[in-house]
């Protein structure tokens, strides 16, 4: 046979192949020597290759304990054995000549949990017929870790580029590639997913619009027809319109409930927020002339259902009609089942002894047994024996005449005399306390009172004494009839749920469109409003979705409200909700949004060799949402608009700005000490698996910078040990260093003839809103604060109110007013905190950015510089610019200028302790 030999730089080797195959026929199997060695002998030397490289790795690999330097998962492994499920990684040989002892780590069965890192024989791997893996690369022990658990996690591990191309590539913004390769891009998509819309509609749908009080501008009407062309050109069950906020999201679907009349789908049902039931009615009714409107938000809607059903036993509804009708239902009612109680009576029943054949029954005496409240006949169990009392358990029916031995019973509830019910309703009027209230009942009556409120409550307002002379003031007339025009009285005592109702007791399609206003908000996959929501979209022919932000910035924000509203387009794409809607909306989540896997190592059971290595997998949601799942999930339902696309010059000027303010020495050096002492106190609490300080510490990193004029203990949440006790800082006149900061701020806009919102999260326990208030009217500043106690459907009289005061500042926490709410009268709006709510932040920075205003909007976000408030806004940031992506939006200002980071926020937080 010839000596092949080998060319190296500057001349040729005198190691020939034959040599080389010598060297490393120990760590070949029988087999992988025969057939290396057939083809050498063969001279066709197609194994050169594999040969000259296992070589020269074999003969310059680490002898044992050579890696020692290096942690575990940056040592270098060499050689890869394999047999079956089994797999030994080696990453040194021995220092003897004999090739039989090396180091490496084993993973036996593919059990990772029982890999181990350990002396290996490699004479023992080639007497199990374990092969050497001819392909190997050499790369760390961490590298090995990762490709075997995405192999057994059904995921492929894609290498880092090569040094070259990552040399040649360059970092390309996405408003940079837009602007680039947006022409291009629009054609393929285009072409790949054609629109459902091109901007022609029926000649009829712009005369039922033609025909509304209020006309929708040109844009509006673009979204309206967009939609119809989605129900009625194209049979498609649900849409969204995905608009800003202030863009007209309720005028939008009025006009198209006004378009759907002449498409002979007139009976809609809107669920929408409870202040905002009202308004809607009141919105409805500017519009179109003569809608029929009807509100189940108060005590008597279980009635007017009842009335309902009754109206389609009898026929009213069967005729087409193209007056539009509506039903409002406050979300508040939006939620499954009702509360129920025993209703039977309790009566003296004789009891006789059985009789015989000689003598008649005898009596034995009485008993108070459960009588039916309709026919009063005693109640039997199947034994035939009577019953003492009725079961809580399960409601009943009599078994003589089929009536209910149950009746409805408001929770948590007494019942009310009909003195106490229209006391109560009464005092729901602005100028009528309980004295007043008492007085009118006890001069006009109860019977003249309950008529006037529910049937002519003008009558009310213009109510006389015997006298003739008016009773209420015009003051008193003005403010009782603004908020008369948006409350219903009822006095029934029921807790039967509207929803409930509607799915029990009437028939399936008979309202033809469910209109969701603050859709985004049904997003949780467990909650009761959220169900409830889906119910009624499976009782209707069309649902429509309004928002101002679709998602949060998670892919399973979505998935829920999808399933909810189109669940056979989820089933058809392969999301089965067979098992759970758990494992439907973590597939969701795995094709169109961001998971993370994380891989941990920790030390497991000894073995006899080595010390066994266990690996556990933890996989959890980060933000973010494909492409594809844009293009698959959202633009074929999904109508888009900007305040700036409906143009006209309708809107002012919107900006946005992040103002970091320093903290004072004393307090920095506090927040330090208080950082180290709880990141240590949590650190070793994660060490051991424990994740109960996490939410305790990330708060009190988050709060304290606003709190220092509070005391500080922070307490084990399971222990109720002390972790930290910090004195107050600040007392009742010294200004925080970001209090000074929004009085210089608001003084500034004050002098421009500016009111200002302000935002604080934390109104409860630490109630800053009221310190906050004393701050401000220490400076001369007229000062409100809208409190949760003030009603939802009060909330826009009272901020009407506070403005006729002429207050310079409204102080509120977001959640109050985030929705629907038109405040327009506040241009500058100032965050203290943010919080961590998306959609909070997103929908209460707008609300003075809406169609009417006409001066500039500025809205301020204050954070103290190197805190956790910065990594919160940094994250809000990150996770706005996600959920903007569904809108079109590629957002370069404000919160998303702050986005670096990908975690949630507390984990984030919490890699910010680590680091320390």
């Amino acid at each position: 046979m010839p000596a092949v030999k080998e060319v190296v730089k500057g001349g040729e080797s005198t190691i020939t192949t034959q040599e080389k195959l010598k060297e490393i026929k120990p760590f070949l199997s029988k087999q992988q020597q025969s057939v290396i060695c057939s083809d050498v002998d063969e001279s066709e030397y197609e194994f050169t290759d594999i040969v000259d490289r296992l070589f020269k790795t074999i003969t310059t690999m680490p002898k044992t304990y050579e890696q020692n330097d290096k942690s575990e998962d940056d040592v270098i492994v060499y050689l890869h054995y394999f047999i079956g499920n089994s797999d030994w990684y080696i990453t040194e040989c021995d220092q003897e000549h004999s090739r039989h002892q090396a180091f490496g780590y084993a993973v036996l069965n593919a059990d990772l949990e029982m890999a181990e890192l350990g002396y290996i024989s490699i004479k023992e791997l080639k007497g199990l017929n374990a092969e050497l893996d001819f392909h190997f690369e050499s790369k760390t022990l961490q590298d090995v870790k990762i490709d075997l658990m995405a192999k057994q996690h059904g995921f492929v591990a894609i290498d880092d580029l090569p040094k070259a191309t990552k040399e040649k590539s360059r970092e390309l913004s996405l408003i940079d590639f837009v602007n680039d390769f947006g022409e291009g891009l629009l054609d393929r998509v285009a072409e790949q997913a054609p629109p459902l819309f091109d901007g022609s509609y029926p000649e009829k749908w712009d005369k039922a619009m033609d025909k509304l009080k209020r006309q929708p501008f040109d844009a509006q009407r673009d979204i309206v027809a967009s939609i119809a062309s989605l129900f009625f050109t194209h049979g498609q069950p649900a849409g969204v319109i995905n608009a800003k906020m202030g863009t007209g999201k309720t005028m939008m679907a009025i006009s198209l409930a006004a378009v759907a009349a002449g498409e002979n789908m007139n009976k809609n049902l809107i669920v929408s927020p409870p202040h905002l039931v009202y308004k809607w009615r009141r919105e409805i009714l500017n519009t179109i002339p003569d809608a029929k409107v009807v509100t189940l938000n108060g005590p008597d809607s279980l009635a007017k259902l009842i009335k309902l059903r009754l109206e389609i036993k009898a026929g009213d509804y069967k005729k087409p009609s193209t007056t539009p009708c509506f039903y409002i239902i406050g979300r508040v009612r939006m939620r499954m089942g009702f509360n129920w109680s025993v209703a039977t009576r309790k009566t003296l029943v004789p009891i006789f002894t059985e009789k015989d054949d000689e003598a008649l029954p005898k009596l034995k005496g009485f008993v108070r047994a459960a009588t039916c409240p309709v026919c009063n006949k005693p109640q039997y169990d199947k034994e035939g024996e009577i019953i003492i009392a009725t079961s809580n358990d399960r409601r009943a029916d009599c078994k003589h005449c089929g009536s209910p031995l149950w009746t409805l019973q408001r929770a948590n509830k007494k019942s009310m005399s009909q003195k106490e019910v229209l006391n109560k309703a009464l005092c729901q009027i602005p100028t009528i306390g309980k004295k007043t209230a008492d007085k009118l009942l006890d001069q006009f009556g109860e019977k003249l009172i309950k008529g006037m409120l529910a049937d002519n409550i003008y009558q009310f307002v213009n109510l006389m004494d015997e006298n003739g002379d008016l009773v209420f003031s015009d003051r008193q007339s003005i403010r009782m009839e603004r908020a008369l025009a948006k409350t219903e009285f009822g006095f029934g005592q029921g807790g039967y749920q509207p929803t409930e109702f509607i799915k029990r007791y009437l028939p399936n399609n008979f309202f033809d469109m469910l209109i969701v206003d603050e859709g985004h908000e049904y997003k949780n996959g467990d909650s009761a409003q959220g169900q409830a929501m889906g119910v009624l979209a499976s009782k209707v022919k069309k649902t429509l979705l309004l928002t101002g932000t679709l998602m949060g910035g998670y892919a399973s924000d979505l998935f829920y409200l999808l399933w909810r509203i189109n669940p056979s387009k989820m089933i058809e794409c392969g999301f089965s909700a067979e098992s759970s809607m758990s494992a439907a909306s973590m597939a969701f989540m795995r094709e169109h949004g961001v998971l993370k896997d994380v891989f941990k190592e920790s030390e497991g059971n000894s073995h006899k060799t080595a010390r066994g290595k266990k690996i556990t997998v933890h996989t959890s949601k980060a933000p973010g949402f494909g492409p594809k799942g844009i293009v698959d999930h959202v633009l074929p339902i999904t109508a888009f608009l900007k305040l700036k696309d409906i143009g006209q010059n309708i809107l002012p000027a919107y900006t946005e700005e992040i103002i970091n303010v320093p903290m004072t020495q004393k307090q920095g050096q506090i927040y330090k000490e208080m950082f180290e002492n709880l990141g240590d106190k949590m650190r070793k609490c994660l060490a051991k698996g424990d994740n109960s300080l996490l939410g305790v510490v990330m708060n009190v990193l988050l709060r304290w910078p606003d709190t220092g004029f509070n005391a500080e203990m922070v307490v084990h949440p399971r222990t109720r040990d002390t972790l930290c006790f910090e004195k107050p800082i600040f007392d009742d006149l010294t200004l925080a260093p970001k209090e000074q900061k929004v009085i210089e701020y608001i003084k500034a806009e004050k002098a421009a003839g500016r009111r200002v919102l302000v935002y604080t999260t934390y109104t409860g326990k630490r109630d800053t809103a009221s310190r906050l208030k004393r701050l401000f009217e220490n400076e001369n500043l007229k000062t409100a604060v809208l409190r949760s106690t003030v009603g939802t459907d009060k909330r826009e009289d009272w901020i009407i109110d506070q403005v006729d005061r002429d207050i310079d500042i409204m102080v509120c926490n977001p959640e109050l007013v985030k929705t629907g709410l038109d405040l327009l009268d506040f241009p500058t709006i100032i965050f203290m905190q943010t919080g961590y709510n998306v959609y909070t932040v997103q929908q209460a920075s707008r609300r003075s950015w809406r169609i009417g205003q006409t001066l500039d909007v500025k809205v301020v976000f204050l954070g103290y510089e190197d805190t956790a408030q910065t990594t919160c806004m940094r994250l809000m940031g990150k996770k706005i610019a996600v959920s903007q992506s569904t809108s079109g939006d590629i957002p370069d200002n404000g919160l998303d200028s702050l986005n670096t980071g990908e975690q949630s926020i507390e984990m984030e937080l919490a890699k910010a302790l680590m680091k320390q």
